[in-house]
């Protein structure tokens, strides 16, 4: 995939199970690329695109014809793209330290259920562990030039910060938000009337006990059918839109330590109790000036790597045999 559309590739090796291809080119096969010299095989670009397209399919899509092109140009793409940074970072020197390597594929290995999961995977993409090891320190290399070429050099500033935070105030807002509890008592979808009737009756239950003086939070955990139980029925904060609507409803109408009617929705029948309120506010600069350097430096890092990938580009012997 494209380099900078893909962050993947600048944390290579913590996700390369899914986008893995392994560079043991021989030359006496098909040609896809050559990079100065070095070649993408024909068989290794179809097994990074058959990886891709097996993902695709699993999460239940389809690929058109002319979606798989647009696939196989970016596909191209990126492998020439990482081949063309891994010799740089040879060019310039970089080492990658064994103990990195190590640490890699040990979080690699943490993904998969056992040792022997790990080795099936690897046996159904046709790689070794070897290989795999090789390709961590092809990822590693690839990170530490963009740290050394791109992303050391980028420096955002307290007045560019602070343009943009006065610049894009409706970034900033923070909306209304509820603090709240419940008590459910759960109604299936499928319930007949006499089971609905038998949890209204449960819920009118809980209720004359809340206007008998019950403590709410205790009831919750007593009673409750919800996951929030073990927390006296806590949600914490939340915006309007995170809950089911005739939750919302009723909730954002509601004043503080109010408790509510019962309010049915899809999980069945609530009981709510309202703790606090936020009122809809615009986040103060020094609460959100650290992330927003953040996130800005990253955006002139992905602006600055593909700027330094189009001059590998220019200065490099690309061919294309598809």
């Amino acid at each position: 995939m494209n380099f900078l559309n893909n962050k993947n590739w600048i944390q290579f090796a913590a996700f390369f199970i899914c986008i893995f291809i392994a560079f043991t080119a021989a030359a006496e096969e098909q040609k896809a690329a050559e990079i100065n010299g070095v070649v993408i095989t024909q068989a290794q670009f179809d097994k990074e695109l058959n990886i891709h397209l097996d993902r695709v399919l699993k999460q239940g899509q389809q690929v058109s014809e002319d979606q798989k092109a647009g696939l196989k140009k970016e596909i191209l793409e990126g492998l020439i793209e990482r081949e063309l940074l891994y010799q740089e970072s040879q060019k310039v020197g970089i080492k990658v330290d064994d103990q990195m390597i190590e640490d890699q594929l040990a979080a690699i290995k943490k993904r998969f259920p056992s040792e022997a999961e790990f080795k099936i995977a690897l046996g159904k993409m046709g790689l070794t562990e070897d290989e795999v090891k090789e390709q961590i320190a092809r990822g590693l290399a690839i990170r530490q030039l963009i740290e050394q070429q791109v992303t050391s050099k980028i420096v955002v500033t307290d007045v560019e910060t602070k343009a943009y935070y006065d610049g894009n105030p409706q970034m900033f807002k923070q909306p209304e938000q509820i603090k709240a509890s419940h008590i459910l008592i759960k109604v299936d979808a499928a319930a007949t009337e006499a089971q609905k009737a038998e949890a209204r009756k449960k819920i009118e239950a809980v209720q004359q006990k809340i206007k008998n003086g019950g403590d709410f939070a205790e009831l919750a955990k007593e009673y409750s059918e919800g996951p929030s139980n073990t927390r006296g029925g806590d949600l914490g904060f939340f915006r309007r839109g995170q809950m089911v609507k005739p939750f919302d409803d009723a909730v954002f109408n509601m004043k503080t330590n109010e408790v509510s009617g019962i309010v049915e929705t899809r999980f069945g029948y609530h009981i709510i109790k309202v703790y606090d309120k936020k009122s809809e506010e615009t986040l103060a600069y020094a609460d959100v000036k650290e992330k927003l350097n953040q996130r800005m430096k990253q955006e002139k890092v992905e602006k600055d790597a593909k700027l330094y990938i189009n001059q590998l580009k220019k200065e490099a012997n690309i061919e294309k045999y598809i």
